[in-house]
């Protein structure tokens, strides 16, 4: 199919009920998969995603030595010397944003030269408070335009003890310089500048993962990290679903008045997108102002359920949408106004959903420019649900994160129209 392509759904007006499991977490499967090749000996990894942002990063780990068989649909076996070599060639991330940002750190404790590029979308995605920390410790790290392409430089190990980083921009940042620092000859400090970091939920994340895999932590103030130079150890590791692409689901539930059974209940997951959940319980009463700093991810499934709720909804701290795969606070507004005029409007970086029930049962000629983005892509499906005539660019983009997410929805009994261009 090509990204012209489009895909509509068909309202059935009855509620979705089945059973659907929720693929495993990007986010976490991106750090199995890279503390398993710093790490000497073998991992098997399960419950993984199989995605094109996993696929980029795997791929990537191959070209610099490490072993990955993929045994089944939900396993990686992962087998490392302790250490990363240089690739022959540039390493092509895609738009995989965290293995952009993971490996540009990683890949420092490399003996040789490095190059990590995207695609155009990556191109214009920021990594310049990454490179600056790197640079600040001593590390050979350029970026000319503050966006991939990066060219790294490394002389095989780690001398550095302190990173300082600007985590506001984002979470990734952080985990990154979390990671590498246990590769290091000694102990390093990881400390923020300032005290916002996106989606801190996260960092939490990457420290169970580390810890899992033998890294020892320890937190001297809210604000600084001291990671000891233990290296990682080869261990066995499951990773829970994903709840972002929980979101998606629970939404649908809620929209349709439906019972779709996960398979997992939202308070057993530890990402920090699985808060949307409370906000989601509360459809078609959702509260007056819903902050998205915690939850970024979440944020465009919530925005979507807003435009049926009974009362409006602001959107709040949203600064950190504008640099994910596309400029979601921007396509959020674009998607809904083409649905109906006036259905949003943005205040900074706020986005205000004028809510209204009666868009159920409508109809709506327009066409939603994904820009190549998943969770664009994901969250307008819902509106689909409820209003005739949504066209969805690009659908086959949701394959970065949730490959059969489209599958997952005819499962449930949800009509898909495909019309090729």
């Amino acid at each position: 199919m090509s990204v012209n392509d489009t895909v509509t759904l068909i309202p059935k007006g009855q509620p979705l009920k089945g059973q659907v499991s929720p693929p495993g977490s990007k986010s976490i499967t991106n750090r199995a998969l890279l503390l398993a090749a710093l790490a000497k000996g073998t991992s098997r990894l399960d419950g993984v995603l199989k995605s094109d942002d996993t696929r980029h990063m795997s791929n990537a780990l191959r070209q610099m030595g490490v072993s990955i068989e993929e045994p089944d649909a939900t396993t990686f076996v992962v087998t490392g010397s302790g250490r990363l070599q240089a690739p022959e060639a540039a390493l092509f991330l895609g738009n995989a944003g965290t293995a952009v940002r993971f490996l540009t750190a990683a890949v420092t404790s490399v003996d040789g030269s490095v190059t990590l590029d995207g695609d155009d979308y990556m191109r214009k995605r920021p990594i310049g408070p990454l490179v600056q920390a790197l640079r600040q410790a001593g590390l050979s790290v350029d970026s000319p335009t503050g966006c991939p392409p990066i060219q790294v430089r490394g002389s095989g190990k780690i001398t550095a003890t302190r990173f300082e980083i600007d985590g506001g921009l984002s979470s990734q940042y952080v985990s990154a310089l979390l990671m590498l620092a246990a590769c290091g000859e000694q102990a390093v400090d990881v400390a923020l500048i300032g005290h916002d970091i996106g989606a801190r939920g996260y960092v939490d994340l990457t420290l169970a993962c580390m810890r899992a895999f033998g890294a020892d932590v320890t937190e001297l103030d809210a604000n600084t990290w001291r990671v000891a130079p233990t290296g990682y150890v080869a261990t066995d590791y499951y990773v829970e679903p994903d709840a972002s692409a929980a979101t998606y689901l629970w939404a649908a539930e809620a929209l349709t008045a439906g019972a779709i059974d996960l398979g997992v209940a939202s308070d057993t997951f530890t990402q920090p997108d699985a808060r949307a959940q409370t906000f989601i319980a509360q459809f078609p009463n959702m509260q007056a102002e819903i902050n998205g700093s915690q939850m970024q991810d979440a944020i465009p499934t919530l925005a979507v359920l807003a435009a049926f709720n009974r009362t409006p909804v602001r959107f709040v701290e949203l600064a950190n949408l504008r640099v994910k795969e596309c400029d979601r606070v921007q396509a959020l507004y674009d998607g809904l106004n083409a649905i109906r005029p006036g259905l949003a409007t943005v205040e900074g970086d706020d986005l205000l959903v004028a809510a209204d029930p009666a868009l159920a049962g409508s109809h709506s000629d327009c066409s939603i420019n994904t820009h190549a983005d998943h969770r664009i892509a994901m969250c307008f499906a819902l509106a689909g649900l409820k209003v005739s005539g949504i066209r969805i660019q690009d659908p086959l983009c949701v394959g970065k994160t949730y490959p059969q997410y489209w599958k997952a929805l005819e499962s449930l009994g949800v009509e898909l129209e495909w019309v090729k261009a």
